[in-house]
């Protein structure tokens, strides 16, 4: 199974040409060596809600995409409005990706209480808030990494993955 990964950029000086994507291109070699995954799409667009909540809809619904994963826009800058954008867009919450990622980020800093990443589902693509930072773009990947082929197989609905849920007396 090849999962088809937009990833998103969120970044106003980046977009204007005043820093470059580290970031994104991180989570791009991650996907691409530990999932397989085909990037699909890739922007880099500035901090401004109506314009990510228009490419996270059409990536997942146009675009088909499995998976996007978004860095940046996620902290407590006034210009920070990626969570609030994902959730317009999202039909169910995945709180525990980033819970997850939150609880192991903490091990490493005191500021992952500061992230208001968001995770959830539109349709059967899986969206998933990521910091700003190569560094805690690559911390947070290796966190959720091991999930998202099940995920996505789940969200495909992959005959016999739901039964990988099941105890194993049951099977």
């Amino acid at each position: 199974m090849t999962i088809r990964v937009g990833v998103l950029t969120v970044s106003t000086r980046g977009a204007q040409g005043k820093r470059p994507d580290e970031s994104g291109p991180a989570i791009e070699t991650l996907v691409q060596d530990r999932l397989g995954a085909r990037i699909a799409q890739r922007r880099m667009i500035p901090d401004r809600q109506p314009d990510i909540e228009a490419i996270l809809a059409e990536w997942a619904d146009g675009d088909a995409m499995d998976l996007i994963l978004t860095t940046g826009g996620t902290g407590f800058a006034p210009s920070d409005v990626t969570p609030e954008a994902t959730r317009r867009v999202i039909d169910r919450e995945a709180p525990g990706l980033v819970e997850a990622i939150r609880a192991a980020s903490l091990k490493v800093t005191p500021h992952a209480m500061l992230s208001r990443a968001v995770a959830g589902i539109r349709g059967r693509t899986l969206i998933v808030n990521l910091p700003g930072s190569p560094k805690a773009v690559r911390e947070s990947l290796e966190v959720i990494l091991p999930v998202l082929p099940h995920a996505i197989a789940l969200l495909r609905e992959t005959p016999g993955e739901d039964e990988r849920h099941a105890p194993e007396t049951a099977r």
